[in-house]
């Protein structure tokens, strides 16, 4: 697909984009919005290819949470992001996909999805803007490395043999992870080559590994528990306290609540490899563990002849309630009034801080998202600017920040992306010595962000 192509005497694009992903997509139109001669290359056959399997198949475009909330949700460096996050919020983008004709609804947690339900809803709208303004796309079209001076980026060698030169280059080729969708840590290497340190990338949002006997005999392979908390614990100091659903594998723990605690077990593990990790799951959400005592407690006292078991199945699946009396070495069978103290105060404990030794995540290929990428202190927050190369810019999952899945990472994808793409595009246009090419009126504003429209 080409579009738009500058006239033969000129130097072709002020502007090349790397990556058709989120981050991509917002950079380009950002670009050419400004009046920079934008050419977006993507490697596969298909645009917002990531996008359009995002919220399963849903996409969850922004999160609508306050800005101080939304920051809680990205464990990944979000001190970095504040400045992207406010020139271009998530109010913003709302705004902008509205704009498009995209009906927008909040749903629980704030996320925010298309009425529609279909991720194509957007990615159609997306991509039908970015050929609207005017950037020029090139499909199945591999970057094989950027193409520097001492001092600053001046264009990309494709894997064909072009040589593309450009003004600035936004890098929005994202990380490992989903590498169906092209996230195969293409950019790395070209970073390394402009003398950026890349962190080295680790799963997030990712399904924890365990190798609790339980597990491995699969004795709760496939129960899901809504609306839990997950504390993970490295010994008695804890990581972080998550909540939302959740589901036992047969290698460990998946679901929201689980994939949300994977950025402390990886990074606590490359930190202190023989960490003794624990995740502590409160089976039963609307009783911490006094009231669970007291409850059965007061069990014992009413109902002196009910069997432990019978009581428990009030309130927890079978499975569950077998594992935990063999895990307690209760017997199953015993009257409640035969129950001493210890007994039931054990008993509360498994309930509602059931333990599960963790041993690790999936690996990054299987992760949702990926932490590591380019170090973001070389990298300026209020531009996204390279601070080794002049003219090189960087958007998204490609730089060391990532966020929880629930609309936060693709929002960190929209903000970064255009900021990068707007930073890029003025730069290019301050640096540029055609006769007539100016700055449009309010694509730079006291370094506010305007929203792109037509």
């Amino acid at each position: 697909m080409r579009t738009n192509v500058a006239d033969a005497n000129e130097t072709p694009f002020d502007v090349i984009v790397i990556g058709g992903g989120p981050a991509g997509l917002m950079a380009s139109i950002f670009a050419r919005t400004a009046g920079a001669r934008t050419l977006l290359l993507e490697k596969g056959n298909k645009l917002g290819r990531k996008l359009g399997i995002s919220g399963g198949g849903r996409c969850n475009v922004t999160n609508a949470k306050p800005l101080p909330e939304l920051m809680e949700n990205i464990p990944g460096n979000s001190r970095f992001l504040y400045s992207a996050l406010t020139r271009f919020s998530n109010t913003d983008i709302m705004a902008f996909f509205e704009r498009l004709g995209i009906r927008l609804k909040e749903e629980d947690r704030g996320r925010v999805f298309p009425v529609s339900d279909k991720a194509s809803t957007v990615v159609q709208a997306l991509v039908r803007h970015v050929q609207e303004v005017g950037v020029e796309i090139r499909l199945d079209c591999p970057v094989r490395r950027l193409l520097y001076d001492e001092h600053r980026v001046t264009g990309v060698l494709l894997s064909s043999g072009e040589r593309l030169q450009a003004k600035a280059v936004v890098v929005a080729a994202g990380g490992c992870s989903v590498p169906k969708t092209g996230s195969t840590g293409d950019a790395y290497p070209w970073a390394r080559a402009a003398g950026h340190t890349i962190v080295e990338p680790y799963p997030t949002e990712v399904p924890l590994t365990s190798e609790e006997p339980f597990i491995r005999k699969r004795l709760l392979q496939g129960l899901s528990l809504q609306g839990v908390d997950i504390t993970l614990r490295d010994g008695k100091k804890a990581l972080t306290t998550e909540f939302g659903d959740m589901i036992f594998t047969h290698f460990g723990l998946s679901g929201p609540a689980a994939l949300r605690c994977s950025h402390y077990v990886s990074t606590r593990l490359r930190k202190v490899p023989q960490a003794e990790l624990t995740a502590y799951i409160r089976t039963l959400p609307s009783m911490d563990g006094e009231a669970c005592l007291a409850w059965l407690r007061n069990t014992r006292f009413a109902d002196r002849r009910r069997q432990l078991k019978t009581v428990l199945l009030h309130k927890l699946p079978e499975r569950l309630v077998d594992v935990i009396l063999a895990r307690a070495g209760v017997d199953a069978a015993c009257q409640m009034a035969n129950l001493s103290n210890e007994t039931l105060a054990q008993l509360s404990s498994f309930i509602t801080a059931f333990p599960v030794r963790i041993s690790g995540t999936l690996p990054l290929a299987q992760a949702t998202v990926t932490g590591g990428g380019v170090s973001v202190r070389e990298i300026d927050p209020k531009t996204m600017a390279s601070k080794r190369k002049a003219g090189l810019y960087f958007a998204g999952e490609v730089m060391d920040v990532h966020a929880h899945t629930g609309g936060y990472n693709i929002t960190v994808a929209f903000s970064t992306g255009s900021c990068a793409g707007l930073s890029a595009a003025l730069h290019a246009l301050s640096h540029d010595t055609a006769p007539g090419r100016t700055i449009p009126a309010g694509s730079l504003d006291s370094g506010e962000i305007s929203v792109p429209t037509d």
